[in-house]
Protein backbone atom coordinates (compact mmCIF):
# COMPACT_ATOMS: atom_id res chain seq x y z
CA UNK A 1 0.00 0.00 0.00
CA UNK A 2 1.58 3.09 -1.45
CA UNK A 3 1.56 6.47 1.73
CA UNK A 4 0.24 9.49 0.37
CA UNK A 5 3.18 11.92 0.15
CA UNK A 6 2.87 15.21 1.46
CA UNK A 7 1.38 18.05 -0.62
CA UNK A 8 4.25 20.63 -0.81
CA UNK A 9 3.27 23.99 0.26
CA UNK A 10 3.59 27.15 -1.98
CA UNK A 11 4.97 30.10 -0.12
CA UNK A 12 3.16 32.65 1.34
CA UNK A 13 2.62 36.31 0.36
CA UNK A 14 4.93 37.56 3.23
CA UNK A 15 7.83 34.76 2.55
CA UNK A 16 7.99 36.32 -1.02
CA UNK A 17 8.13 39.69 1.00
CA UNK A 18 10.90 38.51 3.29
CA UNK A 19 13.05 37.17 0.29
CA UNK A 20 12.64 39.67 -2.08
CA UNK A 21 13.68 42.45 0.79
CA UNK A 22 16.64 40.25 1.96
CA UNK A 23 17.60 39.71 -1.84
CA UNK A 24 17.18 43.98 -2.10
CA UNK A 25 19.19 44.58 0.52
CA UNK A 26 22.40 42.07 -0.12
CA UNK A 27 22.34 43.83 -3.60
CA UNK A 28 22.55 47.28 -1.91
CA UNK A 29 25.79 46.63 0.11
CA UNK A 30 27.39 44.38 -3.11
CA UNK A 31 26.78 47.57 -5.25
CA UNK A 32 28.45 49.60 -1.87
CA UNK A 33 31.01 47.57 -1.91
CA UNK A 34 32.06 47.33 -5.21
CA UNK A 35 31.83 51.21 -5.60
CA UNK A 36 34.38 51.97 -2.98
CA UNK A 37 36.46 48.74 -4.25
CA UNK A 38 36.51 50.63 -7.61
CA UNK A 39 37.16 53.96 -6.00
CA UNK A 40 40.24 51.60 -4.49
CA UNK A 41 41.49 50.58 -7.52
CA UNK A 42 41.55 54.23 -9.14
CA UNK A 43 43.54 55.44 -6.26
CA UNK A 44 45.97 52.47 -6.82
CA UNK A 45 46.36 54.02 -10.01
CA UNK A 46 47.45 57.31 -8.46
CA UNK A 47 51.10 57.16 -8.37
CA UNK A 48 51.15 55.99 -12.00
CA UNK A 49 48.43 58.06 -13.69
CA UNK A 50 47.24 60.65 -10.79
CA UNK A 51 43.93 61.44 -10.12
CA UNK A 52 43.24 63.57 -13.47
CA UNK A 53 44.20 60.31 -15.04
CA UNK A 54 41.80 58.03 -13.24
CA UNK A 55 38.79 60.42 -14.03
CA UNK A 56 39.69 60.48 -17.68
CA UNK A 57 39.62 56.78 -17.76
CA UNK A 58 36.38 56.80 -15.87
CA UNK A 59 34.48 59.35 -17.79
CA UNK A 60 35.42 57.34 -21.11
CA UNK A 61 34.55 54.10 -19.22
CA UNK A 62 30.78 55.64 -17.90
CA UNK A 63 30.52 57.00 -21.82
CA UNK A 64 31.23 53.52 -23.49
CA UNK A 65 29.03 51.92 -21.07
CA UNK A 66 25.44 54.68 -20.91
CA UNK A 67 25.16 55.68 -24.16
CA UNK A 68 24.39 52.39 -25.69
CA UNK A 69 21.88 52.16 -22.76
CA UNK A 70 20.24 55.38 -22.74
CA UNK A 71 20.24 55.61 -26.48
CA UNK A 72 20.19 59.23 -26.44
CA UNK A 73 18.34 61.04 -29.49
CA UNK A 74 19.64 64.25 -30.02
CA UNK A 75 17.74 64.93 -32.64
CA UNK A 76 14.35 65.91 -30.29
CA UNK A 77 16.21 67.83 -27.44
CA UNK A 78 15.31 71.46 -27.31
CA UNK A 79 17.59 74.03 -26.62
CA UNK A 80 16.33 74.09 -22.52
CA UNK A 81 17.38 70.33 -22.76
CA UNK A 82 20.84 71.06 -24.20
CA UNK A 83 21.45 73.46 -21.31
CA UNK A 84 20.48 71.26 -18.62
CA UNK A 85 22.05 68.70 -19.92
CA UNK A 86 25.50 70.40 -20.26
CA UNK A 87 25.13 71.56 -16.56
CA UNK A 88 24.91 68.17 -15.58
CA UNK A 89 27.88 67.21 -17.34
CA UNK A 90 30.10 69.83 -15.44
CA UNK A 91 28.41 68.87 -12.42
CA UNK A 92 29.31 65.34 -12.93
CA UNK A 93 32.99 66.62 -14.13
CA UNK A 94 33.51 68.47 -10.84
CA UNK A 95 31.87 65.54 -8.74
CA UNK A 96 34.19 62.55 -10.14
CA UNK A 97 37.55 64.96 -10.13
CA UNK A 98 37.21 66.35 -6.33
CA UNK A 99 36.20 63.17 -4.80
CA UNK A 100 39.25 61.83 -6.74
CA UNK A 101 41.25 64.78 -6.04
CA UNK A 102 40.40 64.57 -2.64
CA UNK A 103 40.69 60.55 -1.68
CA UNK A 104 44.58 61.41 -2.66
CA UNK A 105 44.41 63.89 -0.35
CA UNK A 106 42.77 62.71 2.70
CA UNK A 107 42.23 58.84 1.88
CA UNK A 108 39.06 56.51 0.56
CA UNK A 109 37.36 56.73 4.17
CA UNK A 110 37.29 60.49 5.00
CA UNK A 111 36.24 61.91 1.38
CA UNK A 112 33.81 59.40 0.86
CA UNK A 113 31.97 60.45 3.93
CA UNK A 114 32.48 64.65 3.17
CA UNK A 115 31.23 63.86 -0.11
CA UNK A 116 28.33 62.05 1.28
CA UNK A 117 27.14 65.16 3.31
CA UNK A 118 25.81 66.77 -0.42
CA UNK A 119 22.69 64.14 -0.85
CA UNK A 120 22.69 64.29 3.10
CA UNK A 121 21.83 68.03 3.19
CA UNK A 122 19.49 67.80 -0.13
CA UNK A 123 17.40 65.63 2.40
CA UNK A 124 17.80 67.39 5.61
CA UNK A 125 16.66 70.80 3.59
CA UNK A 126 13.70 69.23 1.61
CA UNK A 127 12.09 67.71 5.49
CA UNK A 128 12.57 70.66 7.03
CA UNK A 129 11.31 69.46 11.01
CA UNK A 130 13.04 69.73 14.12
CA UNK A 131 14.50 65.61 14.30
CA UNK A 132 15.76 66.71 10.65
CA UNK A 133 17.40 69.92 11.45
CA UNK A 134 18.81 67.56 15.00
CA UNK A 135 20.38 64.85 12.69
CA UNK A 136 21.69 68.33 10.23
CA UNK A 137 23.39 69.02 13.62
CA UNK A 138 24.71 65.49 14.70
CA UNK A 139 25.99 65.19 11.00
CA UNK A 140 27.77 69.22 11.90
CA UNK A 141 29.61 67.50 14.65
CA UNK A 142 30.80 64.26 12.72
CA UNK A 143 32.56 66.16 10.51
CA UNK A 144 34.36 68.73 12.84
CA UNK A 145 35.04 65.53 14.67
CA UNK A 146 36.04 63.76 11.49
CA UNK A 147 38.27 66.30 10.32
CA UNK A 148 39.60 67.70 13.66
CA UNK A 149 40.60 71.10 12.57
CA UNK A 150 43.96 72.23 13.79
CA UNK A 151 47.64 73.56 12.46
CA UNK A 152 48.20 70.36 10.51
CA UNK A 153 44.95 69.81 9.19
CA UNK A 154 44.79 69.71 5.35
CA UNK A 155 42.42 72.50 4.50
CA UNK A 156 42.70 72.10 0.92
CA UNK A 157 41.28 68.75 0.72
CA UNK A 158 38.75 69.34 2.82
CA UNK A 159 37.93 72.31 0.93
CA UNK A 160 38.29 69.79 -2.39
CA UNK A 161 35.87 67.34 -0.01
CA UNK A 162 33.29 69.87 0.65
CA UNK A 163 32.99 70.49 -2.68
CA UNK A 164 32.71 67.22 -4.27
CA UNK A 165 29.61 66.98 -1.64
CA UNK A 166 28.03 70.33 -3.05
CA UNK A 167 28.81 68.89 -6.81
CA UNK A 168 26.75 65.65 -5.91
CA UNK A 169 23.91 67.51 -4.62
CA UNK A 170 23.65 69.70 -8.02
CA UNK A 171 23.92 66.61 -9.67
CA UNK A 172 21.25 65.23 -8.15
CA UNK A 173 19.26 68.31 -8.53
CA UNK A 174 20.07 68.48 -11.86
CA UNK A 175 19.30 64.47 -12.73
CA UNK A 176 16.19 64.86 -11.48
CA UNK A 177 15.21 68.01 -13.66
CA UNK A 178 16.42 66.14 -16.90
CA UNK A 179 14.77 63.01 -15.63
CA UNK A 180 11.39 64.94 -16.00
CA UNK A 181 12.49 66.02 -19.75
CA UNK A 182 14.12 62.77 -21.08
CA UNK A 183 12.92 59.59 -20.92
CA UNK A 184 14.99 56.59 -19.37
CA UNK A 185 18.87 57.56 -18.70
CA UNK A 186 19.15 59.76 -22.24
CA UNK A 187 20.05 62.95 -20.40
CA UNK A 188 22.49 61.39 -18.00
CA UNK A 189 23.80 59.41 -20.66
CA UNK A 190 24.36 62.22 -23.18
CA UNK A 191 26.13 64.26 -20.07
CA UNK A 192 28.25 61.54 -19.89
CA UNK A 193 29.28 61.62 -23.97
CA UNK A 194 29.41 65.54 -23.40
CA UNK A 195 31.45 64.90 -20.02
CA UNK A 196 33.95 61.56 -22.27
CA UNK A 197 34.56 64.27 -25.01
CA UNK A 198 36.19 67.00 -22.85
CA UNK A 199 37.96 64.59 -20.92
CA UNK A 200 39.72 62.99 -23.90
CA UNK A 201 41.96 65.50 -25.50
CA UNK A 202 43.11 65.24 -21.38
CA UNK A 203 43.51 61.23 -21.61
CA UNK A 204 45.48 61.38 -24.87
CA UNK A 205 47.32 64.74 -23.76
CA UNK A 206 48.54 62.46 -20.60
CA UNK A 207 49.50 59.24 -22.45
CA UNK A 208 51.71 61.71 -25.09
CA UNK A 209 53.46 63.10 -21.90
CA UNK A 210 54.03 59.98 -19.95
CA UNK A 211 53.05 56.73 -21.48
CA UNK A 212 51.36 54.99 -19.05
CA UNK A 213 51.47 51.25 -17.35
CA UNK A 214 49.13 49.09 -18.27
CA UNK A 215 48.74 48.09 -14.69
CA UNK A 216 47.71 51.49 -14.38
CA UNK A 217 45.34 51.44 -17.36
CA UNK A 218 43.52 48.29 -15.80
CA UNK A 219 43.06 49.52 -12.49
CA UNK A 220 41.49 52.83 -13.90
CA UNK A 221 39.55 50.87 -16.03
CA UNK A 222 38.23 48.28 -13.49
CA UNK A 223 37.08 51.50 -11.00
CA UNK A 224 35.45 53.04 -14.23
CA UNK A 225 33.01 49.27 -14.66
CA UNK A 226 33.02 48.87 -10.94
CA UNK A 227 31.79 52.42 -10.25
CA UNK A 228 29.54 53.00 -13.20
CA UNK A 229 28.54 49.23 -14.51
CA UNK A 230 27.91 48.04 -11.27
CA UNK A 231 25.33 50.86 -9.47
CA UNK A 232 23.41 51.33 -12.40
CA UNK A 233 22.07 48.02 -12.90
CA UNK A 234 22.13 46.80 -8.71
CA UNK A 235 20.43 49.86 -8.19
CA UNK A 236 17.47 49.98 -10.64
CA UNK A 237 17.44 46.01 -9.01
CA UNK A 238 17.21 47.44 -5.69
CA UNK A 239 14.67 49.80 -6.02
CA UNK A 240 12.20 47.32 -7.30
CA UNK A 241 12.34 45.03 -4.27
CA UNK A 242 13.01 47.86 -1.86
CA UNK A 243 10.75 50.31 -0.25
CA UNK A 244 12.55 53.93 -1.15
CA UNK A 245 12.68 54.63 2.63
CA UNK A 246 14.43 51.55 3.30
CA UNK A 247 17.05 52.45 -0.14
CA UNK A 248 18.15 55.40 1.33
CA UNK A 249 18.58 53.96 4.78
CA UNK A 250 21.25 51.29 3.77
CA UNK A 251 23.32 54.04 1.58
CA UNK A 252 24.56 54.97 5.07
CA UNK A 253 26.72 52.21 4.28
CA UNK A 254 28.79 53.60 1.97
CA UNK A 255 31.18 55.72 4.03
CA UNK A 256 31.08 52.39 6.62
CA UNK A 257 32.80 50.17 3.26
CA UNK A 258 34.66 53.16 2.24
CA UNK A 259 36.91 53.24 6.05
CA UNK A 260 36.60 49.12 5.50
CA UNK A 261 38.24 48.99 2.00
CA UNK A 262 40.60 51.94 2.26
CA UNK A 263 42.79 49.90 5.74
CA UNK A 264 42.18 46.68 3.73
CA UNK A 265 43.64 47.46 0.43
CA UNK A 266 44.99 51.09 0.59
CA UNK A 267 46.48 50.54 4.79
CA UNK A 268 44.50 53.58 5.23
CA UNK A 269 44.02 53.47 9.18
CA UNK A 270 41.47 55.78 10.85
CA UNK A 271 41.89 56.84 14.17
CA UNK A 272 38.97 56.94 16.92
CA UNK A 273 38.08 60.46 16.42
CA UNK A 274 37.63 59.81 12.77
CA UNK A 275 35.47 56.96 13.16
CA UNK A 276 33.27 58.75 15.86
CA UNK A 277 33.19 61.02 13.38
CA UNK A 278 32.06 58.92 10.70
CA UNK A 279 29.83 57.16 12.57
CA UNK A 280 27.92 60.52 13.29
CA UNK A 281 27.46 61.38 10.09
CA UNK A 282 26.07 57.60 9.19
CA UNK A 283 23.28 58.03 12.26
CA UNK A 284 22.44 61.64 10.77
CA UNK A 285 21.48 59.68 7.36
CA UNK A 286 19.47 56.90 9.17
CA UNK A 287 17.61 59.43 11.27
CA UNK A 288 16.33 61.51 8.89
CA UNK A 289 15.78 58.55 6.09
CA UNK A 290 13.85 56.30 8.73
CA UNK A 291 11.93 59.33 9.89
CA UNK A 292 10.76 60.66 6.13
CA UNK A 293 9.94 57.15 5.23
CA UNK A 294 7.55 56.95 8.28
CA UNK A 295 5.88 60.29 7.44
CA UNK A 296 5.61 58.79 3.48
CA UNK A 297 3.98 55.41 4.96
CA UNK A 298 1.56 57.82 6.69
CA UNK A 299 1.00 60.43 4.10
CA UNK A 300 -2.11 60.15 1.95
CA UNK A 301 -1.05 61.60 -0.99
CA UNK A 302 1.21 59.00 -2.42
CA UNK A 303 3.35 59.65 -5.45
CA UNK A 304 4.75 56.61 -7.92
CA UNK A 305 8.27 57.40 -9.08
CA UNK A 306 8.90 57.89 -12.14
CA UNK A 307 10.80 55.10 -14.18
CA UNK A 308 13.16 57.50 -15.40
CA UNK A 309 13.81 58.32 -11.82
CA UNK A 310 14.37 54.90 -10.83
CA UNK A 311 18.13 55.24 -10.93
CA UNK A 312 18.14 58.22 -8.41
CA UNK A 313 14.88 58.13 -6.30
CA UNK A 314 17.12 57.99 -3.34
CA UNK A 315 18.75 61.55 -2.99
CA UNK A 316 21.47 59.75 -0.32
CA UNK A 317 22.30 56.94 -2.94
CA UNK A 318 25.63 56.69 -2.64
CA UNK A 319 26.23 55.11 -5.99
CA UNK A 320 26.88 57.43 -8.95
CA UNK A 321 25.95 56.23 -11.93
CA UNK A 322 27.90 58.31 -14.47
Amino acid sequence: MTQDKPALSRPTAAEYAAADLGRGIGITQVASLGNQLGAAAGALAFPAIGPIGVVAVRQLVAAVVLVPIGRPRFGSMRRSDWLAVIALALALTVMNTSVYLTIDRLGLGLAITLEFLGPLALVILAARRVIDYLAGVIAIVGVIVLVNPGPTSDYLGIGIGLLSACAWAAYILLNRNIGRRLPGVQGTATASLISAVVWLPVAIALCVAQPPPMWAIGLALLCGLASSVLPLSADMTALRLLPAGLFSTLQSMHPVWAAIVGFVLLGEGLAIAEMVGIGLVVLSNIIVTTTSAARSRHSPRVIPARPEEAGRRSSTSAHKDE
